[in-house]
């Protein structure tokens, strides 16, 4: 029996067609662009996952010097003046807020960003509670998730939301196009 090129593709073809394929990768990568009460843009945020964690990047220009608290918050949704729509924190372990509390962190709590007499800041931060893959600590659930910018510092330990005052700054976190 012979068994030609065009027979061996047809059968190649066959195989192809019942295995399965595998799911698209996982979002790896994400960004939010911060902008202030007024719509102008104050910043970027970056966040990438990492074999630990995601590692959150952030740079600002035009934030009043000082430190600054700087959390992920529940809701993707940012409406100005006062960013109320970004929620509470992002919390699905329902802990309790800060750094320091012996009942917390919320996924969202980070380490204050430090910004310059000139405006500018950068921050970068690992953040082993939060993931861009799927599941509970995902910042894609239902709703989504923003990166909140706070007018004061974040003491750690106050609970909800460690006395940080104001939202100056908010951006949605949107997953990175692949391209």
């Amino acid at each position: 029996m012979m068994i030609t090129r065009s027979a061996l593709a047809i059968a190649g073809l066959s195989l192809l067609v019942g295995c399965s394929v595998p799911p698209p990768q996982m979002t790896t990568q994400a960004s939010a662009d911060l902008k202030d009460k007024d719509g102008r843009s104050v910043g970027m945020a970056t966040f990438r996952e990492v074999e630990d964690g995601v590692l959150v990047s952030v740079e600002v220009k035009g934030i009043s010097p000082g430190l600054h608290a700087i959390h992920v918050h529940a809701v993707g949704k940012c409406e100005g003046p006062a960013f109320t729509s970004a929620g509470g924190h992002f919390n699905p372990a329902q802990k309790k807020h800060g750094l320091k509390s012996p009942d917390g962190p919320h996924a969202g709590d980070m380490p204050n960003m430090y910004v310059a007499k000139d405006g500018a800041g950068r921050f970068e931060v690992l953040n082993d509670n939060i993931t861009l893959k799927a599941g509970n600590r995902s910042v894609f659930d239902a709703d989504g998730s923003a990166l909140v910018v706070h007018a004061g510092v974040d003491d750690y330990i106050t609970d909800p939301a460690g006395n940080a005052g104001d939202r100056v700054a908010c951006g949605v976190i949107v997953a990175a196009s692949k391209g």
